[in-house]
């Protein structure tokens, strides 16, 4: 239920995908007025290309906050309907679209950004993923005070969790959403009451987090043992990881590193472990193209995949 605050802001809040709806939900139940939820618009989606709501728009709808859905604030007239909302901040969480001066500057706080990474490491798209598949040690929540560089404004506010060796893109979206619902309520009372000294990010340790990509998902059983499991924890659940053998698309769910060796992409049991670069891969959950996702004892209970097969190149 919708408690009453003392410290109630006029919000705007901005954001699109799953990760976004804790933190919505965490301001509405805050007591601010939601003047307005920004999301980007209906995309095609399945096989029928119907067109889908955004998580966001979605929850919006069911809280019954009025929502727009430009493509982009380019035009006047938009930066004009936002501005006109006299808000006293805006709220960003994985929006996903570029906001000019124009926005920035409106609200009489700023527009505060809630970021899934320690800043300035991994500024942009993809911080969960990159994090895992770089191997980093700790990830975290930044809340930032948004400016017109690439999540270069300063920092409000800062938690810090480890990236366990289990740790998916998954789970890791799912903690980071959590801290940030809290970690952005927390900010906003002391933002109120003028308790927060913003601090300027670092200028060294600086790292880009580029939009993920389907094609990356691809195994290479070049790589070492180590990079391929960090690929398939980070790209759990999207976009997958994958390799082809004949006509089959078989998507890796889950994977651990065994010491043996052999030439890249030979099966070295019959407990489909495959030689990588270096070391190799047990593959523990798996999934046919069409099929559920199974432990790799009932996979090859129906896909026979020998000990001496080679993935790379097809042959049994």
């Amino acid at each position: 239920m919708k408690q009453a605050h003392s410290n109630q802001l006029r919000i705007a809040f901005m954001g699109t995908p799953d990760f976004s709806v804790p933190i919505l939900d965490v301001l509405f139940n805050a007591g601010h007025k939601i003047v307005c939820v920004y999301t980007q618009p209906p995309r095609s989606a399945g096989r029928g290309q119907g067109l889908k709501k955004s998580a966001v728009q979605r929850r919006a709808e069911e809280l019954n906050l009025k929502v727009l859905t430009p493509k982009n604030f380019t035009q006047h007239s938009e930066q004009k309907v936002f501005q006109n909302l006299s808000l006293d901040c805006a709220i960003v969480a994985a929006y996903g679209l570029i906001l000019p001066e124009a926005i920035l500057e409106a609200p009489r706080l700023g527009c505060i950004n809630v970021h899934a990474s320690l800043l300035p490491r991994w500024r942009g798209a993809a911080p969960i993923q990159r994090a895992i598949l770089a191997g980093d040690s700790i990830s975290g929540v930044t809340i930032m005070k948004m400016d017109k560089g690439l999540d270069t404004g300063p920092v409000l506010n800062k938690e810090t969790i480890p990236i366990h060796p289990n740790t998916t893109g998954e789970s890791l979206h799912s903690e980071l959403s959590t801290i940030g619902s809290r970690l952005i309520a927390e900010t906003l009372v002391k933002l109120t009451n003028n308790e927060i000294v913003s601090v300027d990010q670092a200028e060294i340790g600086v790292t880009y987090a580029n939009k993920l990509e389907r094609k990356e998902g691809i195994i290479n059983w070049h790589n070492p043992a180590i990079e391929i499991e960090r690929l398939i924890r980070a790209f759990t659940p999207w976009p997958g990881s994958w390799f082809k053998f004949g006509s089959e698309r078989i998507k890796i769910y889950s994977a651990e590193i065994s010491l043996n060796t052999g030439k890249p992409g030979t099966i070295l049991d019959n407990n489909l472990t495959v030689a990588c670069g270096s070391q190799s891969l047990r593959l523990k959950r798996i999934q046919r193209s069409g099929k559920g996702i199974m432990d790799t004892s009932d996979f090859l209970k129906g896909f026979k995949l020998p000990m001496g097969t080679n993935l790379i190149n097809g042959k049994i």
